[in-house]
């Protein structure tokens, strides 16, 4: 018998669980997700993409700023609902709403856990220069990732991946891990394991004052950190006085003095080796290739990218 839900959940990385949950016959009572803020060059108030995914379904979507208070909690149990599926909602849950459903409410996080428990765990995994990553479904309790896990899925992170490809994969990957999770519940075969003590680290918040490029430090640290943080926030440097976001880069080959362009490839010089860029974005423009960026900005050799 399909499971009566309350899907919570905000950004793009949600949408296919919702659509893989709902396709495949839950009753989801209803979709809790933040609420429209402003965004885009006008600043106009814009929907999440959960909202509008919950919406194109025709489910009920709430945005509740917070859910301490009693009247909230109220609404919550007047769902009437088994479980709650929660993926990246991007508000705490109390401990009446993790125990307002009988079955539980259940997470999908972007991480192997331990490994990576908080707000970042993509970006933070290719940063570290992690060659594997994945996604856990937990039981929720009330600390910060500390649920008894049900089911995880491992993926290769590839050399050049970057942040966005991770993410775009794991969602995929998620959704389909979810649905395996639900399907357990419902039978009530679902096996919950406690996580592992050891191996537990943090994926804080990326900071804006840690986008911009370090060249003195070894080339796969920079190669790591464009990457991990491709394409937003975007790591950065000023090429020609000009703050450009470098997107994509692979290993380059030769040496010089820390942020010296090397050749008319944009081969940028490391405290250790040489990354080549691939991709890049100027302010207020898309991304563009390397070849198509330099016919407007060209960059001598030797110039120094700070």
């Amino acid at each position: 018998m399909p499971l009566r839900l309350i899907f919570m959940g905000t950004p793009d990385f949600a949408v296919p669980t919702l659509v893989e949950i709902a396709g495949a016959g839950h009753d989801i009572a209803a979709v809790y997700t933040r609420a429209p803020k402003a965004a885009g060059r006008g600043m106009q108030m814009q929907e999440s993409p959960v909202a509008r995914e919950a919406q194109r379904l025709g489910i009920a979507v709430l945005t509740p700023a917070a859910l301490k208070s009693a009247d909230a909690q109220a609404g919550f149990r007047a769902h009437d609902a088994d479980a709650a599926v929660v993926v990246a909602y991007g508000l705490i849950l109390p401990k009446p709403i993790l125990d307002a459903v009988p079955l539980g409410c259940f997470n999908l996080h972007a991480s192997l856990l331990p490994r990576w428990r908080g707000a970042a765990p993509i970006n933070r995994a290719i940063m570290a220069g992690d060659g594997e990553s994945g996604v856990t479904v937990m039981k929720m309790n009330e600390g910060l990732d500390t649920g008894e896990m049900a089911l995880a899925q491992r993926v290769t992170i590839r050399p050049d991946m970057t942040a966005g490809e991770l993410h775009d994969q794991l969602a995929r990957l998620g959704a389909d891990v979810m649905l395996r999770a639900l399907g357990g519940l419902e039978r009530g075969a679902l096996q919950l394991t406690s996580q592992p003590e050891q191996g537990v680290t943090y994926a804080r918040k990326i900071d804006k004052n840690e986008a911009r490029i370090d060249w003195t430090k070894p080339w796969r640290q920079v190669h790591d950190h464009i990457r991990g943080l491709s394409p937003f926030p975007g790591a950065w440097c000023e090429m020609n006085g000009a703050r450009v976001k470098v997107l994509r880069t692979t290993k380059g080959t030769g040496r010089g003095v820390p942020g010296a362009v090397l050749d008319d490839k944009l081969t940028i010089a490391c405290g250790e080796g040489a990354v080549r860029i691939l991709e890049l974005q100027r302010a207020g423009r898309q991304p563009m290739k390397v070849d198509k960026f330099l016919r407007g900005m060209p960059l001598a050799r030797d110039t120094i990218l700070v």
